[in-house]
């Protein structure tokens, strides 16, 4: 017997109803040499086949409904509209998946035929395509119960790859975690495709990640957390035998920068955005805005006086999580503590009755004492933001130069004002996945284009997005088949396109 455990409700402190048996090594290794057997069939499974199954899950999730949301708001904190967005997305993400595997391009089909008449050398027949890496470990997220979860995008994308998943349930969310299993399950058991190819794991200590990182049959992890939590993946995937890649999101605290010809125009309607955003879900987005840059104004003034007024009348809301809320507290009351930072507002509104209360709190130091200072660079999880002042945009830029990498960089500015700032806009290229003007970082789009990553320590590879269909990417290798018969080629390789997908043919895209 491995031991049991339940989950919390974090407003109340009580347990929630169910008995969860805690995994061993015994599971894992059972999961994963499942996962491999399945691997050998569904990694040439026909893509239209492959598309059908991702549609059943979202089927399968969707056909929860109240039963899914009310258990993750008991789990998590999170109230039922924010939950009920999410469920939203995490389904809608898995259609997305599955229009982008049944078009078929995607695999990236290069053939360059035979050249035997070519001197002094001949050219055989090459074509390369990629082919999925095997099973992959993903870790479950705090933050998001379903949309980074289970049946999130990282399992989603995995899936969508040819690769089989083994999941880590996040301890907070097991009940939760528990539905969107048996809804894949059950989509697996309808589509007539191997049980291996999905394994939920329930534990609340390290041991089972650590192996499921080591076991030689993981060929990929996925991680969104912590720095800290995220490095100590990465090097144990580096001290096997055969290193395998991980995929760890990890800190960002996604600089907003006021120009100053927009802090003039509008003040306080920048102020309302900023305090929307670093607010929302009690702060505990990976883009939640927690550091704001400004220039010494009278428009600064203004957006102060607005950015004050709406947070102390912002009420508390409950954190993910015990740990969570103590480790905000903590960090927050760390920074406080320090000469050169001063306590702009906080939240006036907290909820006595409920646990796990936050209070939003944003803090100011002036940029000179910002720049003296690593430890200001550092996350803070929850409903907080530094605003940084500098005496001239001349300072603005050396506070952004100074910058480790982040998943956002967020530019509010007036019309054709950034056209005077090439080179600030330059240095924010190298120091982020995704730079926006006069929005907000949080909330993040669902698409193709979409970047969720960016440069160390926001995650350890920046050349891959965790959100969006190029996070198929992240699970994929490059194989050339040279001189073979056309019988014996992939599909995606053959004379005559069977798939009909694009593909470039010695040096001509098309789709014939």
């Amino acid at each position: 017997m491995n031991g049991t455990f339940y989950a919390l409700n974090p407003a109340t402190g009580k347990a929630l109803e169910g008995e969860f048996l805690k995994s061993g090594l015994r599971e894992a290794d059972e999961a994963l040499r499942a996962a491999e057997q399945a691997f050998q069939s569904y990694k040439n499974i026909n893509k239209d086949v492959k598309a059908a199954f991702l549609r059943c899950i979202a089927d399968e999730i969707a056909a929860l409904g109240d039963t899914l949301i009310n258990r993750a708001a008991e789990e998590s904190g999170l109230p039922i509209g924010r939950l009920q967005g999410e469920l939203g997305r995490t389904t809608g993400q898995l259609r997305l998946f599955a229009q982008l595997v049944e078009e078929g391009s995607w695999v990236d089909a290069i053939i360059d035929t035979a050249m035997p008449e070519r001197q002094p050398l001949p050219r055989p027949d090459i074509r390369r395509m990629l082919v999925p890496l095997g099973p992959v470990v993903v870790f479950g997220a705090s933050n998001f119960p379903l949309a980074f979860s289970v049946a999130g995008g990282d399992t989603a994308s995995a899936l969508a790859s040819g690769c089989p998943v083994i999941v880590k349930a996040h301890p907070a969310h097991l009940g939760t975690s528990e539905l969107v299993g048996s809804a894949i399950v059950n989509a697996i058991r309808k589509s007539g495709l191997p049980e291996g190819l999905f394994s939920l794991l329930y534990d609340d200590g390290y041991e089972i990640g650590a192996y499921l990182v080591t076991h030689p049959k993981t060929k990929a992890v996925t991680f969104t957390g912590s720095l800290k939590g995220g490095m100590a993946l990465v090097s144990l995937a580096q001290q096997r035998k055969q290193p395998i890649p991980v995929f760890a999101e990890m800190g960002s605290i996604n600089p907003v920068v006021l120009l100053p010809e927009a802090m003039a125009e509008k003040a306080t309607e920048l102020a309302a955005k900023c305090a929307a955003s670093i607010t929302l879900g009690a702060g505990q987005f990976c883009t939640n805005p927690g550091l704001l840059i400004a220039v010494q104004s009278e428009g600064l003034e203004l957006f102060k006086q607005e950015l004050s007024s709406i947070i102390s009348a912002t009420p508390s809301a409950t954190m993910l999580t015990e740990g969570i809320f103590a480790n905000y507290e903590k960090r927050a009351q760390e920074v406080l503590k320090a000469a050169e930072v001063s306590l702009l507002a906080e939240s006036g509104l907290k909820n006595t009755d409920l646990q796990n209360q936050s209070i939003a709190k944003i803090a100011q130091v002036g940029a000179a004492d910002f720049l003296k200072s690593d430890h200001l660079q550092e996350e803070i999880f929850g409903p907080y933001s530094l605003l940084v002042v500098a005496e001239n945009t001349a300072q603005m830029e050396e506070v952004l130069d100074s910058l480790e990498g982040q998943l956002t960089v967020t530019l509010f500015a007036a019309e054709n004002e950034l056209s005077q700032y090439p080179e600030l806009i330059s240095k924010i290229e190298d120091k982020t996945g995704r730079m926006i003007r006069n929005g907000v970082p949080t909330g993040v789009e669902v698409c193709s284009a979409m970047q969720h990553g960016g440069p160390y320590p926001a995650t350890n590879d920046s050349r891959f997005s965790s959100v969006g269909t190029t996070a198929i990417y992240r699970f994929v290798r490059p194989l050339a088949w040279q001189d073979w018969a056309p019988e014996l080629l992939p599909d995606a390789l053959k004379e005559g396109n069977p798939l009909g997908i694009y593909r470039l043919i010695n040096q001509q895209r098309t789709n014939t």
